[in-house]
Order: C-alpha cells, then structure tokens, then sequence
C-alpha cells in the first residue's frame, strides 16, 4: 500500500497538537480527525501528547494511522515507548513499519538485543521473492531515507548492514517495471518520481507480457 504524499507546497505545518486528537471517542475516520492526524509532525509531539498517539495506534481500525504513528513516534525516547515499539514490532506484518518500531527500539535496547530482532526479521525478508515477488512498495519504504539506511547511519551496526544488503539485493532482481517509481524521504514522506499513470502504464505491460493481464 502506498500512502498519500502531503503537498508541502500549500500544506500548513501544524505547530501546535490539534485539539481534535484530543477527543477520545472520536471516528478516525471523521474529515478533520483524519486529516488532523495525517497532517501531524514530529516537531509538536510532547511526552503529553505522545500518549494520544499511541492510543490512537492502539485503537484504530486504519492501517495508515499505524503507520503515522509508527513514523512520528519512532524518532521520541521517552521511556514510556519502549513497550509500545516492542509491541508494535511483534504486531506489525508490514516489514517497513516493523523497522520503524525497531529504529524505536534501537534507542532503548542493546546492539546484541537488534541482532536477534533482526536475525527473525531477515527470515521473513528473505522469503518475499517467493511469497511476494512484485512487492517494490515495501522495499521502497525500507530503503527510505527514515528506514534502514537512517539506522546504518546512526548506529553503524553490522546487522543492520546486512539487512540493507538484502533489501537492496532483492529490489536489484526484480524486473526493471517495477522499479523507479517513487522514493521515501528523511520524514518518511514519498517523492514520485514517475506519475502515477506512467507507473501504471509500466507495470501493467509488464503484466500482459507475461500473460498475466
């Protein structure tokens, strides 16, 4: 699933935590709810308001709000969050959003700790050829700029190395249709670089070819 690039040329930055995500009850997919929250950054997140999001991710029934809570969150340590990544990487199947609790994590927990995180994650990695082979949107977002390459920056750890290696290997054998298409940003935010009906154009002769469509 690809989410929606927020357009930074006519987007507010919201400064201030919106009152809205305040209320408890409501519908997450209420209009002002929804965009409020898929608006929000990283920089109006207090120790206060990390809790909101955290039940927000708790509670929801959306994927994408995960997702954004996953990627605002991911860059706090404040102590209460050490269980929620930890939870969020055993409850997630996506594998980028698996990274994020564990770029979460990885402030809070030993080196030797993120090797067996990823020792597991590495197993399922190594099996999307098999089970998913044209899925270039999950490793797009693990070799976003938010993702692995962040964490082998920040912590220089062999491990998370070797994970990006496999990222890398297995994007590089997919066929060249579904490669190119959009990259992610250091907010985790998606930069097209193909429009979405070329994208499609691509994939779809891509398909017919081998008979597929």
């Amino acid at each position: 699933m690809i989410w929606k690039k927020r357009n930074k040329h006519t987007e507010t930055v919201i400064k201030e935590f919106p009152e809205i995500l305040k209320q408890e009850n409501m519908n997450h997919r209420n209009y002002e709810f929804y965009n409020a929250f898929m608006e929000l950054t990283s920089d109006c997140i207090t120790e206060d308001t990390s809790r909101i999001i955290e039940k927000i991710y708790q509670t929801t029934k959306l994927v994408e709000f995960r997702k954004q809570s996953l990627k605002l969150l991911c860059q706090k340590d404040f102590d209460h969050l050490v269980k929620f990544f930890a939870d969020a990487y055993k409850r997630e199947r996506y594998l980028d959003m698996k990274i994020l609790a564990i770029r979460g994590l990885a402030q809070f927990i030993s080196e030797s700790e993120i090797d067996k995180l990823l020792t597991k994650f590495n197993t399922t990695l190594k099996k999307r050829p098999q089970s998913t082979p044209y899925n270039y949107q999950e490793y797009e977002f693990l070799k976003g700029q938010n993702a692995l390459p962040y964490l082998v920056d920040r912590y220089n750890y062999p491990s998370f190395k070797e994970t990006l290696e496999i990222v890398e290997r297995q994007y590089n054998n997919m066929p060249d249709a579904f490669k190119g298409h959009f990259t992610v940003d250091s907010d985790g935010e998606i930069i097209q670089l193909r429009s979405s009906e070329k994208s499609r154009k691509i994939i779809d002769e891509f398909f017919k070819k081998q008979g597929i469509r």
